[in-house]
């Protein structure tokens, strides 16, 4: 389906073209002021300057155009010049049919679909999940469902921290507390066992103990150091020890990720791309595009046009170890070697901006992208507690986010169970959804690149512009909607009726936006646009349905036709929460 406002448009350029004014005047906008119009063009006083006419005489030629049309209930030339539309409730209402009769509610999937990667999540493995690791998941995930939703071939990746010196500490730990195991026996030629010699708990335990020696500890530090060095050369027992922390590690980050609804296409880390990076740094000395510079190797990125200095990009340092530069370059190089994607898009804390810019110029620079390679930086604020500063624990720690996820999760139990009609299992099972859509909605509905205050007592609360508000609008509906469905069978010919009073036709307005939303939230990527959108509706339907005595309607025909404005709501919301990341429970 074409979106509404293209048509809209397209009837009101008619009128331009029909006066000999050029069409780019006929854009129509979604008015600013509902209580005088649905749209507006304000293209007569862009017009004025080039025809050398008052916006109002051209507002009024085209207005003799398209005043007859059918499908306008009213346009008005007002000054200075602009026109006033209001549509006809028949054709809102034959526009909102389709939508609910047309696959994915009418929305048009891309004539050029995309291929696209994006790069979301990063946590360390042998580290677990904490709050800081919760917007790169619920954002990415978000962007990755939107331009799947479009018809994009998008695929995502978790590019794992799984390689360097935090590998060595835990080897060294671990060669200090287990000794004997046969890893550290460089003798040993059998099998190494399947079995890992630690768990999940006593991994996470490891890791910062040997963090806290490193620093305390030069010689320890520097046998870490070394043992980077042997596992990165490839040392045997190194590598299988490596496998272990991985394998232990991914299994977990799975269950955590699975909490959240959040689900990579691959699990690729920066061990993955390790064999990529010699012939990458052989190229870019042969070619001409690396030099040394105090002993490392780096690309000059900076341009004359710079208004701010932007330092090489170290490819080397002067040791010849790589950094995070070069897997970063290296994945790319990969990417474009499996993929070749159009766009590739990066989820990182906005601190990052300055190292993707340094990134991204390098990358195209040495022609590792192609210059029409889409290359997307979406940097993400801090989520800070009521105090203003980073979200901690209430003893000053970093909160790990099973810990969050169970926190919000019970509190939200506790107001639910207070429904004595809901079994403990559909209470869990509620809570879990509405607790899911507190956190990812509270993340999301902010502009990503904001800071924001993450208030638990705000978030979880089921009114005002929260995730349980919304999905208590979902709730309502569905409840009316077995009732409805306890008593009567809608009959096949049912419709959405011309609205009959300015609530209805509010409403059915703000529904036929969905297409609009949903392709401008990916282009801009920006899932907050999806959060607006579905925070208007929900108080658009609860209005409606104050204002509405839907089931006890004696007419047929109109309490038919406004339980299918029922359903195109539901899908509507329910479509927009799936791209965001949670669904609606059953009862609340």
């Amino acid at each position: 389906m074409d979106k509404i406002l293209d048509i809209i448009t397209a009837k009101i350029t008619k009128g331009f073209i029909a006066c000999e004014y050029d069409e780019s005047y006929g854009k129509v906008t979604i008015s600013n002021r509902p209580d005088l119009c649905d749209f507006q063009c304000n293209g007569a006083l862009a017009a004025a300057k080039k025809y050398k006419k008052a916006p109002m005489m051209i507002a009024t030629d085209v207005l003799e155009k398209i005043k007859d049309d059918p499908d306008f209930e009213s346009v008005e030339a007002v000054n200075p010049g602009f026109l006033n539309i209001r549509i006809s409730n028949t054709f809102l209402a034959d526009y909102a049919n389709e939508m609910a009769s047309s696959e994915k509610l009418g929305l048009a999937l891309v004539k050029e679909p995309k291929k696209i990667v994006i790069d979301y999540g990063g946590p360390n493995v042998a580290k677990p999940l904490h709050v800081g690791h919760l917007r790169s998941a619920i954002i990415g995930e978000s962007i990755k469902r939107n331009a799947r939703f479009l018809g994009h071939d998008i695929i995502g990746d978790i590019h794992l921290g799984d390689w360097g010196l935090q590998m060595g500490l835990i080897i060294t730990e671990l060669q200090e507390r287990q000794p004997s195991l046969v890893y550290f026996d460089d003798e040993y030629k059998g099998d190494y066992p399947k079995e890992p010699p630690f768990t999940i708990s006593e991994l996470e335990e490891i890791y910062p103990t040997a963090s806290k020696k490193s620093k305390e500890d030069d010689d320890y530090k520097e046998r870490a150091m070394t043992a980077t060095l042997n596992l990165q050369q490839g040392k045997p027992g190194y590598r299988a020890l490596w496998q272990h922390i991985l394998n232990v590690s991914v299994s977990d980050l799975k269950k955590n990720y699975e909490k959240l609804k959040v689900d990579f296409d691959l699990w690729n880390g920066e061990s993955t791309v390790q064999e990529v990076i010699p012939p990458m740094v052989k190229r870019l000395k042969d070619e001409g595009y690396a030099h040394e510079s105090e002993g490392a190797l780096v690309v000059d990125v900076a341009r004359e046009d710079d208004t701010k200095e932007i330092p090489p990009c170290m490819i080397l340092k002067s040791d010849g170890a790589s950094l995070y530069n070069t897997t970063d370059l290296a994945t790319i190089t990969e990417r474009v070697r499996l993929y070749n994607p159009n766009q590739i898009i990066y989820v990182v804390d906005k601190r990052q901006s300055l190292y993707f810019e340094q990134i991204f110029r390098c990358a195209r620079k040495t022609k590792m992208v192609t210059d029409d390679t889409q290359l997307d930086f979406v940097g993400f604020g801090t989520m800070n507690g009521k105090d203003g500063k980073p979200f901690k624990t209430r003893a000053g720690g970093v909160m790990r986010l099973e810990s969050l996820l169970n926190e919000i999760d019970e509190g939200m139990y506790k107001k639910i169970n207070e429904n004595e009609s809901m079994s403990e299992a559909e209470a869990r099972d509620t809570s879990k959804k509405v607790a899911l859509a507190a956190i990812k909605y509270g993340d999301l509905s902010n502009q990503a690149t904001k800071d924001y205050i993450f208030d638990i007592d705000k978030f979880t609360s089921f009114e005002g512009n929260t995730g349980p508000y919304i999905l208590y609008t979902i709730v309502r509906i569905k409840s009316i909607l077995e009732k409805y469905n306890a008593t009567s069978t809608l009959p096949e010919d049912a419709k959405i009726n011309p609205a009959s009073n300015s609530v209805e036709k509010n409403l059915l307005l703000l529904l036929t936006r969905f297409n609009s939303v949903i392709e401008n939230s990916f282009n801009e990527l920006a899932p907050h646009k999806i959060c607006a959108f579905i925070y208007e509706i929900a108080n658009e339907f609860n209005h409606f349905y104050h204002e509405t005595k839907i089931l006890t309607q004696e007419d047929e025909e109109k309490k038919n036709g406004w339980i299918c404005l029922l359903n195109l709501t539901k899908s509507v919301l329910e479509t927009c929460i799936y791209i965001l990341g949670f669904d609606a429970p059953e009862k609340m």
